[in-house]
């Protein structure tokens, strides 16, 4: 059984952190499952992706590639991500599940916390994980580095 990390972003935007995370997650062996919302902002992410610096690259694919499944970071909208990941990162309020928690390693919800609609919609998924009975950490960037500032 896993446990979900919510990641509060006000510093630093999805597209810095998301590398950092996702880095980390690598690094420990595990596959990802970075799920969104909208396939164009998917798009956009993997552009930034391909774009950052070469010394931090992240193999990664689009889902709806020939080799989805031998992806290490696979970038979809879907629900079932065909890499079997460890780890599922969700951005821009896409769904997460007491079931996902508990079948993976680790799930990371990232959000804006510059826009009260993304905050609303992450502590609603704070509430429902932990009521479910799912361990929980919530990580805020506020000082200008990452602090643990609740567990549940």
């Amino acid at each position: 059984m896993g446990a979900a990390y919510f990641y509060h972003l006000t510093n630093k935007p999805l597209e810095a952190t998301l590398p950092m995370l996702l880095g980390k997650a690598l690094d420990v062996g595990w596959r990802v499952a970075v799920r969104g919302t909208d396939a164009a902002r998917m798009e956009w992410l993997d552009q930034k992706l391909w774009l950052g610096p070469e010394e931090g690259f992240l193999p990664h694919g689009l889902a709806g590639g020939p080799h989805d499944a031998m992806q290490p970071v696979l970038l979809t909208t879907e629900h079932a991500a065909a890499n079997d990941p460890q780890c599922l990162m969700t951005v821009d309020g896409a769904e997460v599940e007491a079931d996902d928690v508990n079948a993976l390693d680790r799930v990371c919800v990232l959000f804006d916390g510059n826009d009260p609609a993304a905050v609303e919609v992450a502590r609603t998924q704070w509430r429902n994980l932990t009521g479910a009975g799912c361990s929980a950490q919530y990580w805020s960037e506020e000082s200008g580095r990452w602090e643990k500032k609740a567990e549940a």
